[in-house]
């Protein structure tokens, strides 16, 4: 007998920008999936648009992982770049020291908001040796050229299919550009490939002289080293489409003459108040900035509340609406906890029957339909719904199975998964600042209680008031008083 998952395990279908159609996800080896997400150039502390990316593609792995398969999850870091000798000169700091500082800071980022660590993360400065490789391979097969300041070129059209993936035509694009002074490129949509060395900075000895790798050649470099000349899924930001995936396209399949990525999985543009994100319009921020304020899980609720693909709007109100909503889910949890007299524990046995549900059978449908992680949330505040009724209706095992249901399908997007106290009592950074911790709370509780009992009623209410102000929501049953961060 198979279970309900199994089933599921090859109704996947995930959207492919290659083909810009939606297609049933059938790997290369049955049972596994190989997946390469490019990641961060480490010269600066990652930003909300990284977050989305990183939260992604986790809750992409972990429905894969939920589905059955063995996922090698490979998501790179570039150390070596020109932003990062920049910043490193205006810091006076050694290149490894800055790269190895804000990769730690991306891991305690990544960590905060929840997402697994890949399987591998190669660093770029450790495969110089493959990405000369690759680059010997394409010189000698004629798809690249030296030119004559020792750096060397990957020639677009040598490549056919240059364009394929972000649909561009290069003849269209060559006839509207601009010819590049004081170049050696035969085509001003040639991109380099290795870079001559210049004084100071970080070079390595090469066929072509000494120089360090372009951007574009470390992740087919990579990608192939560590998942073969062909993988299952490559992902990125929806930016990165043009020309970096394009031009990994090029230069892989020239060089193996296997097709590079089976499918292209790009996530969506973060705007902040209508606006792109940038640093130039003052709107820049980084995942720091936002979890300083706002509570990580509320983060990554917001996140997972829109589809991948989609264009989302960030903005203070977003955020807050997220954590409304996040909060009446926990709300939900303790309202069927409480009546139950005990919290639940998500196990193997309680994810399968609740995949086994109805509600499980709409949110596999969801998730199955390209990582819909914006629809299986709907189908969340469903369950939360028939909780708060049945509750009201005192059907303490309707609310309790439905409960069980709610926190164990959303385990997979690693949702719902703290303890309902922990989360409704946090602190963001934002109730710092109002000056009650949760013992000067549980003491104007006490008092409260202690003043309902003398009937000074009045100062019971000015306690509920006080504790309103400094968004404190109580919650009077008949097993006691119980409090919330609003």
């Amino acid at each position: 007998m198979t279970t309900p998952l199994a089933d599921a395990m090859s109704q996947l279908a995930i959207y492919d920008s290659l083909t810009g159609s939606k297609r049933q996800f059938v790997p290369l080896k049955a049972g596994q999936v190989g997946m390469y997400v490019c990641g961060m150039t480490v010269y600066d502390y990652c930003h909300i648009g990284h977050a989305r990316v990183m939260v992604a593609f986790d809750m992409a792995v972990r429905w894969l992982a939920q589905l059955g398969y063995d996922v090698n999850y490979v998501r790179n870091i570039t150390d070596i770049d020109d932003k990062i000798i920049a910043r490193a000169s205006e810091n006076g700091e050694e290149i490894g020291a800055l790269t190895q500082r804000f990769i730690d800071a991306m891991h305690e980022d990544a960590s905060a908001l929840g997402c697994q660590m890949p399987n591998a993360e190669p660093r770029a400065t450790d495969h110089i040796d493959e990405m000369q490789q690759m680059i010997g391979n394409l010189v000698n097969n004629d798809y690249a050229y030296a030119g004559d300041h020792g750096d060397v070129y990957y020639a677009v059209d040598s490549f056919a299919d240059y364009g394929k993936l972000s649909k561009r035509n290069l003849d269209d694009m060559q006839a509207g550009s601009r010819v590049e002074v004081e170049t050696d490129k035969r085509n001003p949509f040639d991109f380099v490939l290795w870079k001559a060395a210049k004084p100071g900075e970080p070079q390595w000895a090469s066929p072509w002289g000494q120089g360090r790798p372009g951007w574009h050649i470390e992740c087919s470099a990579m990608s192939t080293k560590c998942l073969g000349d062909t993988f299952d899924i490559h992902g990125g930001g929806h930016d990165l489409q043009f020309p970096h995936h394009e031009n990994e396209i090029a230069q892989s399949e020239a060089a193996t003459g296997c097709e590079y990525a089976r499918n292209w999985m790009h996530v969506g543009f973060i705007n902040v108040d209508g606006e792109k994100m940038s640093k130039s319009l003052g709107n820049f921020f980084t995942i720091r900035d936002v979890i300083a304020k706002y509570l990580p899980e509320t983060v990554r609720f917001f996140l997972l509340s829109s589809h991948y693909r989609s264009q989302v709007n960030f903005s203070d109100s977003a955020l807050d609406e997220a954590h409304n909503s996040l909060s009446r889910l926990y709300n939900a949890l303790k309202l069927a906890e409480q009546q139950k007299g005990q919290s639940i524990v998500v196990n193997a046995e309680l994810v399968a029957k609740a995949y086994d549900s109805a509600a499980g059978q709409d949110f596999i449908k969801a998730m199955n339909d390209d990582f819909n992680s914006s629809t299986a949330i709907s189908v969340l505040f469903g369950l939360a719904r028939d909780i708060n009724k049945a509750v009201k209706a005192e059907d303490v095992t309707a609310a309790w199975q439905s409960a069980q249901q709610l926190k164990a399908l959303a385990q997979v997007l690693n949702l719902l998964q703290q303890p309902v106290q922990q989360f409704l009592q946090a602190v963001s950074g934002e109730q710092a600042d109002n000056g009650l911790d949760d013992a000067a709370i549980d003491a104007l509780i006490t008092e409260r209680h202690d003043a309902k009992i003398s009937k000074n009623f009045a100062r019971a209410d000015e306690i509920r008031e006080q504790l309103k102000q400094a968004g404190i929501e109580l919650e009077d049953s008949r097993a006691g008083t119980t409090w919330r961060r609003a």
